[in-house]
């Protein structure tokens, strides 16, 4: 017991020293809300802050690492995106994408060399899956490897990693391809050194992105030769290795979110205090107050989300079937920031709506966060699937028994009985099922606050955490049960010219 004690006061202390390197290289030496209207990210920044070796967080121990604990990969995100949300995601593409999936499936010497060079270089790694004509189609990628000797050829075009130009180490996908020249369905991951001159990438082209511009995104073209060593090896098959690492990503989106929200929530506290309108500080008037207590609501939620990650989502354990929960838990987290950053927006007003400012440029920074990894809408219709899909199984035709059922929403379920209790269609066009899955996503957020409740976590957060998730569920329901559908006119033009109607 004594040693726990020591190694959560080590980590305690770790976290203050990256705040207070982060506090001298964004607000002293360098001002973070001009910084964040340019590319890229100061050379001198990430250079102070890589120092303190913030990616042996998801380094194992006997590698030299802190241990690859998911609660220490949470603490470390939530600390960085209270600064800076693009630092943040770089610490996850790093840790989620690449150092988690290399401690779970590489080869021993491969592992050896990898995290020698993290710890003592300050290398950074990222992944590469999606393809220009393959975004979220990505189990018909066309990167395709071949062997040659103890060697893998892979050729093919990835764009939008996030780190391009940048990272020394990717994770390549890419599919075999057969002698005939077809490509295989299953997939492979290979560990990819850039400063091999085997294994130079080319970037044929760095993104424009809106938003999160202190990372590089762009095209790269792939044309390497990856010795036969790093090549990762999978439990069953590459595609749930896919799966268990993108699930795994997906549970940490918390981990982002936390300080990202709570950042937000403090400087709309603290702006509501200081703000006097007609003779009256905003903090007093009932709608600053309804936006403030929903941006408390998200605080405490993703504060459940992060506990929950914790418990599950470890490397230890195979994620590959959690989609349900992993895709709930993202699309759920990335809304609350997306509409977290819209608030803060909304109540500083005209001086938010600034580049420099952190609230206006938060809706730019957190929106890709809706899209990457998974589009929210094919998220939250995969959640409806799965949940139908278990519907007929059992032959369950009721939405609330069907709830109660299941270990992620037994609890939850009860609270929304009046909105669940009905026969549900099983038979539902894709709409419906985006609206059906943004429910179900937020009645499981529902039992992972009560959850944290259950832990003696703030009762009056808990309450108005689960006041908010009724409003928003009561108003996805309303319009679940909508059952006209508006459809696109086709050549709209013809008999809509505004002006031709005035008589």
């Amino acid at each position: 017991m004594q040693q726990q004690n020591t190694d959560n006061d080590s980590f305690d202390t770790f976290l203050e020293n990256l705040k207070s390197r982060m506090k001298n290289v964004f607000h002293l030496r360098a001002d973070i809300n001009q910084m964040a209207t340019k590319r890229g990210m100061p050379p001198f920044v990430m250079r102070e802050i890589m120092d303190l070796k913030p990616l042996s967080v998801g380094i194992p121990a006997e590698y030299g690492g802190r241990g690859c604990k998911m609660e220490e990969n949470l603490a470390l995100l939530a600390t960085a995106s209270y600064e800076s949300l693009a630092l943040s995601l770089t610490f996850g593409i790093n840790s989620a994408l690449f150092l988690q999936p290399v401690a779970k499936f590489a080869r021993e010497e491969t592992k050896k060399k990898v995290f020698h060079d993290f710890i003592n270089h300050q290398n950074m790694g990222g992944l590469m899956i999606t393809e220009p004509d393959f975004g979220s189609d990505a189990l018909n990628m066309q990167t395709f490897y071949t062997e040659k000797g103890n060697k893998y050829h892979i050729k093919g075009t990835k764009h939008w990693a996030g780190l391009t130009g940048w990272a020394e180490y990717w994770l390549l996908t890419a599919r075999a391809q057969t002698p005939a020249g077809d490509l295989k369905r299953d997939i492979d991951f290979f560990i990819c050194n850039v400063n091999r001159p085997e294994q130079q990438i080319k970037v044929e082209e760095v993104y424009e992105n809106l938003g999160l511009y202190q990372i590089p995104y762009g095209r790269n073209r792939i044309d390497v030769l990856i010795p036969e060593t790093h090549r990762l090896i999978p439990a069953t098959t590459g595609v749930k290795m896919m799966l268990d690492l993108l699930h795994r990503s997906r549970m940490q989106f918390p981990g982002m979110a936390m300080g990202f929200i709570q950042r937000l929530l403090d400087e709309s506290i603290a702006h509501a205090r200081e703000r006097q309108i007609g003779g009256r500080d905003l903090f007093s008037y009932d709608q600053v107050q309804h936006r403030l207590s929903k941006l408390q609501a998200y605080y405490t939620i993703t504060a459940a989300m992060c506990a929950n990650s914790t418990a599950v989502a470890g490397i230890e354990n195979d994620l590959s079937s959690l989609g349900f929960e992993a895709n709930s838990v993202k699309s759920v987290v990335t809304d609350m920031m997306q509409e977290a950053a819209q608030s803060a927006t909304q109540l500083v007003g005209a001086q938010a709506y600034k580049t420099n400012h952190i609230a206006g440029r938060g809706i730019t920074d957190s929106r890709p966060f809706q899209i990457f990894e998974g589009s929210n809408d094919i998220l939250y219709a995969q959640v409806s699937e799965a949940l139908v899909k278990g519907m007929k199984k059992t032959k369950e035709s009721n939405l609330l028994q069907a709830l109660i059922d299941n270990p992620l929403t037994h609890k939850s379920a009860e609270l929304y009985r009046k909105y669940l209790d009905f026969k549900l269609n099983t038979s539902l066009p894709q709409r419906k099922l985006v609206e059906l899955g943004q429910i179900i996503g937020r009645i499981v957020s529902s039992q992972m606050v009560i959850n944290l409740g259950d832990k003696g976590f703030d009762s009056k957060l808990i309450s108005n955490a689960l006041a908010t998730l009724e409003q928003e569920i009561s108003g996805l329901m309303s319009g679940f049960r909508l059952t006209k559908q508006a459809l696109v006119v086709e050549n709209y033009q013809e008999g809509s010219l505004w002006r031709n109607f005035l008589k």
